[in-house]
């Protein structure tokens, strides 16, 4: 049963952060975001990104909630502008 318990706090630890990341990086990059539901997908999206890329550049925020959010959120933001720009051509 804690197996089941700890999936499921993940997933929503996962589904706050990526929800949160996304309506900031809604707010910081002109436009707004893509509603609650798009936010969420594209902060999950960008924690994934984030997650891969920042380490690769050299950057760290921690491993506590603010670090990932901060580093979903920059994900995130990163996804907008690029939907954005393939959204424009």
């Amino acid at each position: 049963m804690e197996a089941d318990t700890s999936l499921f706090s993940s997933l929503f630890s996962a589904i706050l952060i990526g929800g949160l990341a996304g309506w900031l990086a809604g707010k910081i990059v002109r436009g707004g975001g893509f509603g609650l539901v798009g936010n969420v997908i594209l902060g999950i999206g960008g924690a994934i990104l984030a997650n891969f890329a920042l380490p690769l550049l050299g950057l760290g925020f921690g491993s506590g909630f603010f670090g990932s959010v901060l580093s979903a959120m920059i994900g995130a933001a990163v996804v907008l502008v690029i939907i954005r720009m393939i959204k424009q051509v």
